[in-house]
């Protein structure tokens, strides 16, 4: 059912979210001296840089809206791979493990589940980590002064979007290495939609290799690391259908499993959204939106010839942007989309 997978889709993005710290922030539509500009864009490049290659271990906690979750992290980059690895401290028992490009989450209730497909989203999507999206385009970027976070100095960079179709963000970066330590997500109300913080970090640690075992009380598991699968990066293309509309910057992504139907992802490098295209089934679905902290769901109904499918998008949009992406499908061929005979 597509409200399953839509729903799936933003526990596994939300995961990977955590796993690679993601989370970010606001600010209001201010002129910005060019020189104040240029240097808030030179430590947004040191983003991706400090995510992969900071060795650090501590303890966040992470808010969408009323649910507040802590997660203790290790991380570390050993040998031009990145690994890392999340402990859930409340709300049940579960970790993920990360080696490279491989990510292993553990829930005990349900076993282990491989995460690949997954959008990476956030300004450490694999596909921006190497290249930072010129974020001047979509965002405006201002120095916020200085702030302490976890016992380390910090400076405060923030992005305030240019255009009403994205939220607005605020960094703060730790001064020796450029790597996140807060931030948050807020619409254009200035409320705080999404909060990332460490409470306890030290940076520069020598993890050692037992860190980066997956332990679950209870059960033994074995870590299996396979290759990522080809098509995990591949965009996939839209074929029965059309999108209309979509906000500018956002660029085609790697894109969720979709089972029947497609599905197609997009990302601005710090945003990013999936669009869901299948026959509706049987079950009326209901339609509209509904939000998760920074997290829109959006459900729409388009006929085609007697056929009714159902479109969802799904990431971090402004509930009336969702609306608009999801209201521009178009059908094309029904049967390219899975739908039987009339």
């Amino acid at each position: 059912m597509i409200i399953r997978k839509a729903l799936s889709a933003v526990s596994r993005n939300r995961a990977l979210s955590l796993l690679m710290i993601l989370v970010v922030l606001l600010a209001g539509p201010m002129p910005v001296a060019a020189g104040e500009e240029e240097e808030a864009v030179a430590w947004l490049n040191r983003l991706g840089p400090a995510l992969n290659m900071t060795s650090y271990r501590g303890v966040f906690v992470y808010a969408r809206g009323d649910r507040v979750h802590s997660m203790q992290i290790a991380h570390r980059y050993n040998e031009g791979v990145v690994e890392e690895r999340l402990v859930l401290q409340d709300g049940g028992s579960g970790e993920i493990v990360r080696k490279g490009m491989n990510v292993v989450c553990v829930l005990p209730e349900r076993g282990r589940i491989k995460l690949d497909q997954v959008i990476p989203s956030g300004p450490f999507a694999e596909a921006f980590t190497s290249q930072l999206v010129p974020v001047s385009r979509w965002y405006r970027a201002e120095m916020k002064g200085g702030d302490r976070v976890a016992g380390y100095d910090v400076v405060t960079v923030a992005l305030s979007a240019k255009d009403p179709y994205r939220y607005s963000y605020r960094l703060w970066l730790e001064k020796s290495t450029g790597l996140l330590v807060k931030s948050h997500v807020r619409n254009a109300r200035g409320e705080v939609l999404e909060h990332f913080q460490f409470t306890s970090l030290q940076i520069g640690e020598n993890i050692p290799d037992s860190e980066f075992e997956i332990r679950t009380r209870g059960r033994e598991i074995s870590r299996t690391l396979g290759e990522p699968a080809p098509q995990a990066s591949a965009v996939q293309r839209m074929d029965g259908w059309q999108l209309g509309w979509r906000p500018d910057g956002f660029m085609p992504a790697a894109a969720p499993r979709s089972g029947k139907g497609q599905a197609v992802a997009f990302s601005d490098g710090l945003a990013a959204f999936s669009v869901f295209v299948e026959p509706a089934g049987a079950v009326n679905m209901p339609t509209g939106a509904s939000r998760i902290g920074a997290t829109t769901i959006y459900m729409h109904k388009v006929w085609d010839k007697g056929r009714v499918f159902l479109v969802t998008v799904v990431g971090e949009l402004p509930p009336q942007t969702a609306r608009q992406v999801a209201e521009s499908v178009r059908i094309e061929n029904a049967l390219a989309l899975g739908a039987g005979g009339s």
